[in-house]
C-alpha cells in the first residue's frame, strides 16, 4: 500500500528543508529508506512486457526518487551512472538480477565500477526479482545499496575504447577493443545479504537515525595490479601484465546497516572464488 499523498508531500518538504540546512550531507540514506519502505508497502516492479529485461527495475527505482522529491536526471542507455541527483553530487547505478539465477557476478559493459566518477559520488543499487514471474508485476525480493568504493576503490582508472586497423586478408577490417568487466555482486561478497535489505557505507559515515548496524566489512587490496594485457590472434591467448600493488594489504573498512524494523541477522565478508565467477559468467554466455 502506498503512503497517502499528503504524507509523501510532507516528507518531501522535510527532506528538502533538511538538505538545504546541511542536516544531511548525502542522499543515499533517504533513497535506501524509501526503497525499503516501498518494498514493505508491497510496491511492485512493473514491466511493459516479457521482453522488458532492462528498464523495469530502473522504472521502479525512479518512482522512489520521485517520492523523495529531490530533482534528478535519468541517463540514457549507455550513460553512467543511471541516475544523477541535480542539487547534490550523488549518482546511482542500478543492477537488477533475476532470482534464482546468476548472483555471484554481473557484467559491467565498458565501465569499471567505482565510488567516484566525473565529480560524483557513486552508489550501486542491486535488486533481485523473480526470474519467471507469473505476470508483469512482481515484488523486489531483496536489496543492497552500497558505496561504489565497496566494489572498487580505484578512482584513477579511466575507461576508453580503442581499436586497431588493418586486420583480415584484405587489411580493411578494424578490431575494436570494447572491454567488459565481470564484477562480484554484493549478494556474493556479503554473506547474509540474501533476502534482506542492506545499506553499505564507508566505516566513517554515520547514516543517522532509524538505521542500525549489522556488520563490519573490510576489503583488502590485492598484492598485484593488472596494468595491461596482450591478446594473440593466432592462439586466442590473453596474457595480463601485472605490477606490485603499492597499497597491497591496505584495508578499506565499511559498515552494513538496516532500517529499523528489519531482521538483525549479522553479515560478514565472504572470500571471492575466481573460479565461481568465471564459471557463472561462462554459463551466462552459453544461455545467451
Amino acid at each position: 500500500m502506498l503512503a497517502p499523498v499528503a504524507t509523501i508531500a510532507t516528507c518531501n518538504r522535510d527532506n528538502t528543508r533538511n538538505l538545504r540546512k546541511g542536516l544531511e550531507t548525502m542522499t543515499v540514506t533517504q533513497v535506501f529508506r524509501r526503497c525499503v519502505e516501498a518494498i514493505r508497502d508491497g510496491v511492485l516492479i512493473t514491466r511493459e512486457s516479457a521482453k522488458d529485461k532492462e528498464f523495469h527495475f530502473q522504472n521502479w527505482f525512479s518512482g522512489r526518487l520521485k517520492e523523495i522529491g529531490l530533482p534528478f536526471e535519468a541517463g540514457g542507455r549507455n550513460s553512467y551512472p543511471d541516475f544523477r541527483m541535480v542539487q547534490f553530487t550523488d549518482g546511482y547505478e542500478l543492477k537488477g538480477l533475476a532470482y534464482p539465477g546468476r548472483y555471484a557476478s554481473y557484467d559491467s559493459n565498458s565501465q569499471v565500477p567505482t565510488g567516484f566518477h566525473n565529480g560524483r559520488h557513486i552508489y550501486y543499487v542491486f535488486g533481485r526479482y523473480p526470474k519467471k514471474p507469473d505476470g508483469n508485476s512482481y515484488p523486489l525480493l531483496d536489496l543492497v545499496v552500497c558505496d561504489g568504493d565497496f566494489m572498487n576503490a580505484d578512482h584513477d582508472y579511466v575507461h576508453e575504447n580503442k581499436h586497431v586497423k588493418g586486420f583480415g586478408s584484405y587489411g580493411d577490417i578494424m578490431i575494436r577493443d570494447r572491454k567488459m568487466y565481470v564484477v562480484p555482486t554484493p549478494f556474493y561478497l556479503i554473506d547474509g545479504s540474501a533476502h534482506h535489505h542492506t545499506l553499505v557505507l564507508p566505516a566513517h559515515v554515520q547514516p543517522g537515525k532509524g538505521l542500525f548496524q549489522v556488520g563490519e566489512l573490510v576489503r583488502k587490496e590485492a598484492a598485484e595490479l593488472i596494468v595491461g594485457y596482450s591478446f594473440d590472434l593466432r592462439t586466442n591467448d590473453i596474457v595480463p601484465e601485472k605490477i606490485p600493488n603499492p597499497g597491497a594489504g591496505t584495508g578499506h573498512a565499511f559498515r552494513a546497516w538496516r532500517l529499523d524494523g528489519s531482521p538483525d541477522d549479522a553479515v560478514s565478508l565472504r572470500p571471492v572464488d575466481p573460479a565461481t565467477m568465471e564459471r557463472e559468467a561462462s554459463d551466462d554466455e552459453e544461455d545467451a
